[in-house]
Order: structure tokens, then C-alpha cells, then sequence
């Protein structure tokens, strides 16, 4: 008694549901090696100090153009703000005058203040605010354009405000960034950060 074969439009099903089931297998494993990857990306975590940051030219309060060249050799700490700002600008900024004086003095590390509102904020205006400190700061501006550069070379966001009320028009991020005498980003300071902490990192900054 012989057994016969089955037919080949069968055989052609049974091949294409194996390699059916082994295709989804390669799938599966894929998507578990990139799931990880995509739970840590550049949203979630402290950007590449390759790529964050980077020379720029602006515009000082006096008018004239300021290049980040002038930076180069000295620590610095660079905040992104505007000058009606209620609460966050002023309270950071006054912050970073005490943790500088806390870590040696105005000659530890420089203060740098750019404005995101350069409609309102010109040199005049960024002059006089950085002068409220009682305490040496860079107040820099300047066209759309090159604050709009700024901001994407630096990863900060800001906007206008959905809804603004007097001191908060533009909602915008609020971390003090920290870069080394050879122009490296080196870390933050958030403004929920104890001084202690804060203090730390600034230490660590200048010594």
C-alpha cells in the first residue's frame, strides 16, 4: 500500500506560514533590541557634549557683534531667559552671582544671559538687565534668526505662552548650562536643584 505525496499547492502553503512565523520572529526580536534604545533617547537624557552647544556670534549690550570666541578659556555658565520674566529669570540669575561668589569670586567663571525675546529684548535692554545683578554678566541679543540658532545648537525650548499673563509671555526652558574653559559641555543646574548640589557642580566647574 503506498502513501501519496501531497500536493505541491500545499507544500507551497506550508512553506510560506514557516517562513511566515519565521519573519514575525525577526521581527519580534527587533523591536525588543530597539524599544530600550528609544526609552533613552536625546529626550531623555543629558545631550552628546560632542554635539551640544558650539560657537556663535551675537549681539553684545553695546551693540557690537560678540563672538563666542571671547569665552574660550574660562568656564562659563549660559542661561536662556528674557527680561520681563516674573520669577524664574531673575531668581536664576541672582542664584548664579551667589554660587559664583560661594565658589571664589567674579573671576571663577563668567555669567552669560541670552535673551529668547529679541523683539523686545535689544541691547539696551539686555544691558540694563544684566546690570541688576550687582554682579559682572553677559546680557547678549539678536536678530531672529541667530537666537533661533542659538537656542537649536543649545537644545532650548521656548515659545510663546498659551497663556500669558504679565512675566511669563514665553514659556521657556529654565536650566543653567555649565561648559568648561575648552568650550565642553560639562552639566546643569535645574532650578528645583539644592544649592548644595548646585554648588557642587559649579566647584567642580572652576577647580
Amino acid at each position: 500500500m503506498t502513501q501519496e505525496n501531497p500536493p505541491r499547492s500545499k507544500l507551497k502553503q506550508v512553506r510560506l506560514f514557516l517562513w511566515l512565523i519565521v519573519a514575525l520572529a525577526v521581527a519580534g526580536a527587533a523591536a525588543l533590541l530597539l524599544i530600550p534604545r528609544a526609552a533613552t533617547g536625546p529626550h531623555t537624557s543629558a545631550p552628546a557634549q560632542s554635539s551640544f552647544g558650539g560657537p556663535f556670534t551675537l549681539i553684545g549690550s553695546d551693540g557690537k557683534p560678540f563672538s563666542s570666541a571671547r569665552l574660550a578659556g574660562e568656564p562659563y555658565a549660559i542661561y536662556f531667559g528674557f527680561t520681563r520674566c516674573g520669577d524664574v529669570c531673575p531668581t536664576t540669575l541672582s542664584r548664579m552671582v551667589k554660587l559664583r561668589n560661594q565658589a571664589g569670586g567674579e573671576d571663577k567663571f563668567n555669567i552669560v544671559f541670552v535673551t529668547i525675546d529679541p523683539a523686545n529684548d535689544g541691547p539696551k535692554e539686555v544691558g540694563q538687565y544684566a546690570g541688576l545683578f550687582n554682579s559682572p554678566i553677559i546680557g547678549l541679543t539678536g536678530s531672529q534668526a541667530q537666537i533661533d540658532k542659538v537656542k537649536k545648537q543649545y537644545g532650548i525650548f521656548a515659545e510663546p505662552s498659551h497663556h500669558p499673563v504679565p512675566g511669563k509671555e514665553v514659556e521657556h526652558s529654565a536650566l543653567v548650562l555649565l561648559f568648561d574653559r575648552d568650550g565642553k559641555f560639562q552639566t546643569t543646574i535645574s532650578p528645583d536643584e539644592p544649592d548644595a548640589a548646585a554648588l557642587a557642580k559649579v566647584m567642580l566647574l572652576v577647580g
